[in-house]
């Protein structure tokens, strides 16, 4: 029987406070997480940015018990896929593949090579494609991949996003329907889908489809919960965990929440709908930042869904998942990372100032070099902004 190794991937999160400062800064690395029309300022960056949020994010991250959680979520995930894989007659083996922490994707890679697997299933712990979670994590794949004889013989099959799957569509509503009975009335409880935001650049300029994914997400749960279940409750649509001063998906979740408040809602179902384990975006920014803005503007009962985890009925569904990527037409990395559109980023036709698409590129220029100034005062200690005592 062939060796199926199952490969998913994610994320990653900063274990203990001390590893915040390198997760930041692999995370900033990425290209597909900041743009830069000149790569070489890529790291440079990348540093000054977790330098400077390291404080910030350390004390997030103590708020949520010194670091993430998501690691060890993802590897319970991974035991639960494995065993309902095996019963199901698979001879299967799970393996983990985080994008900016450990286990990184070159210790999975090693592993299923010593392990003699004979055709791996890579599945993204995204429902949703987006060019800055599923496709960097595809492309890293892809260039590891390339770089490897004995890698590059394995045939791969990718799942390129599973938003409509019927077990995750069904766990989500379980979860969902247990909050709404909570409520003190729950046929008037309303509903907020959250979903970690994405630059609009990303949707507008290369032709990310994850908008369009979670809106069509959003509805099959509410027709679940309406022909399954009987709920009718309203319901919105938000983004979340914004970083920088560009533009990004809208409406963002800390916005609607003060206009519900001001809309006299009292009691509120948070659902984290891109979220398939807790981690700091949920236990963080969700059950601390979000619920004091929305009992702030008057919201009288703060409820979250829970995210997935090892929810039996999300097991299965990623099961059914693998199964179907088996005998289903095969989607190889190339077309599983493949863009619908190239981004953009040069020549500007005209320099405009502000944050908008129009001006995002010259604003980066500028910005690069102030940065690449101050980076050179830092290093040789003297400078204009030495001699005025800036530095």
């Amino acid at each position: 029987m062939q060796k199926i190794g199952v490969l998913l991937l994610n994320l990653g999160g900063p274990e203990r406070i001390k590893d915040v400062g390198p997760f930041l800064y692999n995370l900033f690395s990425d290209p597909e997480i900041i743009r830069l029309p000149i790569p070489i300022f890529q790291k440079p960056l990348a540093w000054l940015i977790s330098t400077l949020r390291s404080t910030k994010s350390q004390k997030a991250y103590l708020s949520i018990g010194g670091g993430s959680p998501i690691r060890r979520i993802t590897e319970q995930q991974a035991r639960e896929l494995q065993s309902k894989l095996r019963d199901s007659g698979l001879n299967a083996t799970t393996y983990i593949a985080m994008r900016y922490w450990h286990p990184f994707t070159e210790s999975a890679i090693a592993d299923m090579k010593s392990d003699g697997i004979d055709q791996v299933v890579v599945l993204p712990l995204y429902p949703h494609f987006s060019i800055s979670t599923s496709g960097s994590s595809f492309r890293e794949l892809k260039k590891l991949r390339d770089l490897d004889s004995d890698f590059n013989k394995i045939p791969i099959r990718c799942i390129r996003n599973w938003f409509d799957q019927p077990g995750y569509l069904k766990a989500m509503v379980e979860l969902i329907s247990e909050q709404i009975l909570l409520c003190n009335d729950p046929t008037k409880a309303h509903v907020c889908f959250t979903a970690h935001g994405v630059p609009r650049s990303y949707v507008d300029e290369a032709g990310d489809p994850y908008k369009e994914q979670i809106e069509k997400c959003s509805l099959l749960i509410v027709q679940e919960l309406k022909s399954n279940l009987k709920f009718s409750n309203p319901y919105t649509l938000s983004y979340q965990s914004r970083v920088g001063p560009e533009e990004w998906l809208k409406p963002y979740t800390e916005d609607v929440l003060e206009e519900l408040g001001k809309s006299n809602i009292e009691e509120l179902v948070v659902v984290p709908i891109s979220f398939v384990g807790e981690h700091i975006e949920t236990l963080q920014e969700i059950d601390i930042e979000y619920k004091e803005i929305a009992e702030k503007a008057g919201i009288k009962n703060f409820r979250r869904v829970k995210a997935l985890d090892t929810n039996p009925t999300f097991i299965k569904g990623l099961n059914d998942l693998v199964i179907s990527c088996l005998e289903g037409p095969i989607i190889d990395l190339d077309q599983a990372s493949q863009l619908p559109l190239k981004v953009k980023l040069y020549p500007q036709e005209k320099w405009q100032w502000g944050w908008n698409n129009s001006s995002e590129v010259w604003n980066g220029r500028v910005a690069m070099i102030v940065f690449l100034i101050l980076l050179i005062e830092l290093i040789s200690g003297s400078g204009p902004l030495h001699k005025l005592g800036i530095l």
